[in-house]
């Protein structure tokens, strides 16, 4: 086992190939004729015209093939699909939405018109599936306030990310101005039959912030939205009529637990990090390597990270002498941006761990399971014990890509860098570290 990059590409490959998100909703959906079994219910489809679809997120498209599959040619599919790139072909009876990511663009706003419009002609003969992955909170966006403009959207989006709140502070800022959060897009179509079919990359248990829970009743309270942004200063940063909504407290409460809307819906979770550990510890143990999974490192700093990932491998490395060991740990590192260059916080992440791992019998892989790695056009990197040693005989200087957040070119340079294109999916990013 001298060279066990290629056995970290191994296992992140199989891994992928184990999360299909197509074959993840064919899974799910058990179809006899005209009858669909989806969990322990089962539902009768009469005329075509009663189905309809709403798909968005970075795996819409595969989540929306793999729905076709289910249902084609007898039941031809109607809806909305947003996603921030093409589908690989087109599917038939799908309007498609080229959407904004991550902040929402005039594709997201036209995608959720579409799916208002569509929502709201529904009707208790009408099955609504819903198909959700990351990325979705915008990708399909609009305000509740007709008079707040897109340009104010992404100013807010901008102001948010930036404010130093939590995920779960931001979005419950982000359901009180939106038409489509918090519940909203299911109270869209209150008497309709919904499934919602979920691939989540948020934490498992809080399913409610994927795509800021669209289909999902919404805990938090308006006022909640007022206080968030008076403790981090929102209101100031804002201009136009979003800054009037604070400030004349026009907001509107979102649809909570008991509203008719949820009567009829049921939320299925298709893949998360919990499926991804499964696969990606049975793909480490199945060459041979003892295995151990670690999630705590989830929204550390890179470097506090990295420390403690190699400390868990060398401990590990030492309750098993003589056999080859590994790591597996998922979800995003913080990663400080300090330069114009390509890359983020995967390519970042390993690059910071080679100058660690220098001369030893170790290998690291950090990559996104959706194939897109912040700026960069790869879905992260790998590197061993001899990379420094190899960039130094380039001519390179490691540290110095580190500081210009260059990451991507260092390992492109090398030919170390993981591409594999948009995968279709999106879990959580994904790190592997072997050690003979």
């Amino acid at each position: 086992m001298s060279d066990l990059k290629p056995l970290a590409r191994t296992i992140f490959e199989q891994t992928l190939d184990a999360v299909d998100a197509r074959r993840a909703v064919r899974a799910t959906i058990a179809r006899e004729g005209k009858r669909l079994l989806i969990g322990d219910t089962e539902i009768e489809i009469g005329q075509a015209a009663e189905l309809r679809v709403v798909a968005f997120g970075r795996a819409a498209c595969a989540m929306a093939e793999g729905l076709a599959e289910v249902l084609e040619p007898d039941f031809p599919m109607e809806g909305i699909l947003a996603a921030p790139s093409p589908p690989p072909r087109r599917i038939r009876g799908l309007q498609f939405f080229l959407a904004g990511h991550p902040a929402p663009n005039e594709g997201s706003f036209a995608a959720a018109r579409a799916i208002l419009d569509l929502l709201v002609k529904t009707d208790e003969r009408t099955t609504v599936f819903f198909l959700l992955s990351g990325g979705g909170s915008s990708l399909v966006e609009l305000p509740l306030d007709s008079g707040v403009s897109l340009e104010e959207m992404r100013e807010l989006q901008r102001t948010l990310v930036n404010c130093g709140g939590s995920v779960d502070e931001i979005n419950v800022v982000r359901k009180h101005i939106s038409a489509v959060k918090g519940g909203r897009m299911a109270a869209a179509a209150p008497a309709a039959v919904k499934f919602t079919l979920a691939i989540s990359d948020v934490p498992p248990g809080r399913e409610f912030a994927l795509a800021s829970g669209p289909t999902l009743p919404d805990s938090s309270r308006v006022e909640d939205a007022y206080q968030v942004a008076e403790r981090y200063g929102v209101t100031e940063q804002l201009s136009g009529a979003l800054r009037n909504c604070f400030e004349r407290r026009t907001l509107r409460e979102t649809p909570k637990e008991g509203d008719p809307a949820f009567e009829r819906s049921q939320f299925f979770l298709l893949l998360d990090q919990h499926k991804l550990f499964h696969q990606a510890h049975r793909a480490a143990e199945s060459h041979g390597l003892e295995t151990i999974c670690d999630n705590s490192t989830d929204n550390w700093p890179l470097e506090r990270a990295s420390d403690f990932l190699l400390g868990l491998l060398d401990q590990h490395k030492q309750a098993n002498p003589g056999l080859p060991v590994a790591v597996i740990a998922d979800g995003e590192v913080l990663c400080r941006m300090n330069g114009n260059g390509l890359g983020g916080r995967n390519s970042a992440f390993a690059l910071y761990m080679a100058q660690k791992i220098e001369g030893r019998p170790v290998a690291m892989l950090s990559a996104a399971t959706d194939g897109i790695d912040g700026s960069s056009p790869a879905a992260g990197a790998i590197a061993d014990g001899t990379t420094i040693g190899r960039e130094r005989v380039a001519g390179f200087d490691a540290a110095d890509f580190f500081r210009r957040s260059d990451s991507y070119s260092f390992f492109a340079r090398l030919g170390d860098a993981i591409l594999t294109g948009p995968t279709g999916n999106n879990l959580r990013d994904l790190r592997i570290l072997i050690q003979e």
